[in-house]
């Protein structure tokens, strides 16, 4: 894990070396331009624009808001990062403004997780020379996809890696890195809140682990989904798949499909998390089932943690 954890933070610090030299190339050759009087005037309006961009550039974007979450643990203290998609818009649809594409342009670096989850920004960031997609680096937890009866897709990402908590850590301390070189006067501040934020994940994860070891009956927990969305949660919370409705949350369930959950239930009363209030008739052909909802970009939530460890608690006080 060590050498895993060297490895990527190595990585990280040679992409953001090779970002910023053609910045420190810009500005050595309007120092030039100095040394040659007939063209002060030019030089001096050039070094301007440069120390204007730069001010600028200081800046870090962030794409969605689980990564601005974590930013926000990371900066604490400090200027936040800029936040280019909408609270509740991860990525999956829609499409970016031109003030989001002039965001990202004057932002040093731009972080996203990258074209597999946020196909909005892929246009934009694939090739931007200020952008690091975190799906890059060899630094995370990754599950594939699965189909609705629960079968691992080959060859394949499940993009919601924020929510296992090893790769929420992970992210943090990547965020601590990448802000330290856009603000080199508040790297002890990151750091130190990379590991706060550490302590806080780890602490969180025991709390609804211990709650799982009272309860001796159910030693897992099996749960529906209406869009398979909560695989790095599994692990930590002990939340067992047990099948989904659809392949996407905005594609209604086949009736094959709410045929097989039905006979495939390995509880007699099951719990179903849906990204949305699920409709009323729907439920009615999933009976006996309890039901919450949950956003996986945790929308609702002000506090990576906290958010995190209540959506937790949620699906267990569902399933229970």
């Amino acid at each position: 894990m060590t050498a895993h954890r060297h490895n990527a933070d190595n990585a990280i610090n040679n992409l953001l070396h090779t970002i910023t030299s053609f910045n420190t190339s810009s500005f050595n050759k309007c120092w030039r331009a100095l040394l040659q009087p007939q063209r002060l005037l030019i030089a001096a309006l050039m070094i301007l624009s440069s120390l204007a961009m730069s001010a600028q550039a200081a800046t870090v974007s962030v794409s969605n808001y689980p990564l601005f979450l974590l930013s926000e643990a990371v900066t604490k203290g400090a200027p936040s990062a800029e936040q280019i998609l909408d609270p509740s818009e991860v990525g999956h649809h829609g499409s970016i403004s031109p003030g989001d594409i002039k965001a990202i342009q004057d932002s040093k670096f731009v972080v996203w997780f990258g074209a597999s989850l946020e196909h909005n920004l892929a246009t934009s960031l694939d090739k931007a020379p200020n952008a690091i997609s975190l799906y890059a680096f060899d630094a995370f937890n990754r599950h594939p996809l699965r189909d609705v009866q629960g079968v691992p897709i080959a060859g394949t990402l499940d993009p919601h890696i924020w929510l296992d908590p090893e790769n929420a850590k992970a992210i943090t301390r990547a965020l601590a890195v990448i802000h330290s070189h856009a603000n080199p006067q508040y790297k002890k501040l990151y750091h130190a809140n990379a590991k706060k934020f550490a302590e806080r994940m780890d602490a969180a994860v025991a709390s609804i682990q211990q709650q799982s070891a009272q309860n001796s009956i159910l030693r897992k927990h099996p749960y529906w989904a209406y869009h398979d969305a909560y695989q790095y949660l599994e692990r930590a919370t002990q939340l067992q798949f047990a099948g989904s409705l659809s392949v996407d949350e905005d594609i209604a369930p086949k009736a094959s499909q709410l045929r097989w959950v039905n006979e495939n239930r390995p509880s007699k009363t099951m719990c179903i998390v849906t990204q949305s209030e699920p409709a009323k008739g729907l439920l009615a052909k999933l009976r006996p089932v309890n039901s919450t909802v949950q956003s996986e970009d945790m929308s609702n939530s002000k506090d990576f943690v906290n958010g995190w460890q209540m959506m937790a608690q949620q699906i267990r006080q569902c399933i229970s």
